[in-house]
């Protein structure tokens, strides 16, 4: 949508018109048939990597040169959709695929035709949950990232750690059946979240922020806990998901008020079920609902289907099929969806009152990853059964082979990929060094 024609014509709507809109949206159900995938990516200098260690480089690349890279990118003939996020990320987002071999060779030949493209500019593609260097810098100055940018510094400056110097790998999955079962909504939603902290634990893949060793080996699921709770906690999993979901995002805060012109309105205080009932300053429309829910960042979004939005970018060019084909696998087998979601749980326990990113189990995840001994026994027997079911999900022995290693490198060994950093031998003193010579 573009930023202008934001209210011309548009209808108003009322509280009730917004919950049956949200209530009637929000979970499209039937059998699970789709998979997507989106990728974000941070962007670095090939010239400033350090090879021994494989760090990103320390510098950002100058705005102007980003901005000519993705002019050329954007005329390439891809499958994906090409955004550019507000730190001058990139991101890849898939159509939705009838299986998960057509997601990953549809994704994998647009990454090919992206990387082919930014080769020559000296530019690369970095899977890596943080910028471990630089601190987050706006490369996009639109009034939809001005207003998110003061709405979220109000509770501090994790808002800006997400915006720009944040990556992901997010799994789409269908919703799933109207009924109940393995394969059935409620029972996915639950999972869902459930199953988010192994999967947090086991890619965790960014335990470095700003030449700091942060404590945590995924800092970036620690920023998202961080930013404002009616933006990024998930609604209670007791009762009707969908009766759940619409009162979480009436009862969420506004973050901005579109306008046609000049800045948009950022309100204090100001839920969407306030908004529509009283009118001021404007009436809602369709789209500011439409737009209201692009701007709720819980770790499972319900978009008609179910976005995953827990795991950190992967290291590699391949590395983001793994969380992929794992979480479809164990999601859309249902023995191995059986099998998962008698494995976690009993993690609910663990959970507290809190709700997700923010609760005791989540926080553990982002802090220990695998190094918890009853996430890692969970993320054992979740991995086992996700091997066991890509064969019947159709997956290729490349697929199989990248699942297998990742499991016997990290997994099996109580292991994530943060922990691959954490052991360079001259990781103190290099970021000793970041720290006297470049921290602002």
């Amino acid at each position: 949508m573009s930023e202008g024609d934001c209210t011309d014509l548009a209808p108003m709507v009322t509280e009730a018109d917004v919950e049956a809109l949200v209530h009637g949206i929000c979970f499209k159900t039937g059998p699970p048939r789709s998979v997507g995938v989106e990728l974000e990516w941070l962007v670095h200098d090939v010239h400033g990597f350090d090879h021994a260690g494989g760090y990103a480089p320390r510098h950002p690349v100058p705005p102007a040169r980003l901005e000519a890279a993705y002019a050329v990118a954007r005329t390439l003939p891809l499958h994906s959709a090409l955004t550019v996020e507000p730190g001058g990320q990139l991101e890849l987002s898939s159509l939705p695929a009838a299986s998960l071999m057509d997601c990953v060779k549809a994704v994998s030949a647009d990454l090919t035709a992206l990387r082919t493209a930014l080769g020559p500019l000296g530019l690369a593609l970095t899977g890596l949950g943080t910028d471990p260097w630089c601190p987050p810098s706006r490369l996009l100055h639109e009034p939809r990232y001005d207003a998110m940018e003061t709405y979220l510094d109000r509770a501090g400056t994790a808002g800006r750690h997400m915006m720009c110097s944040s990556a992901s790998v997010q799994v789409c999955l269908d919703a799933g059946h109207e009924e109940p079962g393995p394969l059935g909504h409620g029972r996915r939603w639950r999972l869902a979240h459930l199953l988010g902290p192994v999967l947090v634990a086991a890619f965790a893949n960014s335990p470095l922020s700003e030449g700091r060793l942060t404590g945590w080996r995924s800092t970036r699921q620690v920023i998202w806990a961080d930013i404002e709770p009616g933006r990024s906690a998930a609604p209670p999993l007791d009762g009707d998901p969908r009766t759940a979901w619409t009162r979480h995002v009436l009862d969420a805060p506004v973050m901005c008020i579109r306008a046609d012109h000049g800045p948009w309105a950022v309100p204090e205080d100001l839920t969407l079920r306030a908004w529509a009932r009283s009118g001021e300053p404007r009436p809602p429309t369709r789209e500011d609902v439409d737009y209201h829910l692009t701007t709720l960042f819980p770790p499972v979004r319900p978009r008609g289907h179910l976005e995953l939005r827990m795991i950190d970018a992967q290291p590699g060019e391949n590395g983001w099929i793994v969380p992929l084909a794992v979480t479809t696998a164990l999601f859309d087998d249902p023995e191995a969806a059986e099998t998962a979601y008698r494995t976690v749980k009993p993690l609910a326990e663990r959970a507290g009152p809190l709700p997700a990113p923010r609760n005791e189990l989540w926080l553990t995840a982002a802090r220990q990853a695998l190094h918890d001994p009853e996430l890692h026994e969970a993320a054992v027997i979740c991995f086992a059964a996700a091997q066991e079911a890509l064969p019947r999900l159709g997956a290729d022995e490349a697929v199989r082979d990248a699942v297998a290693d990742f499991t016997d490198r990290y997994v099996a060994r109580a292991r994530c990929p943060a922990d691959d950093l954490l052991d360079q031998p001259d990781l103190l003193d290099r970021c000793h060094a970041h720290g006297k010579d470049a921290r602002p």
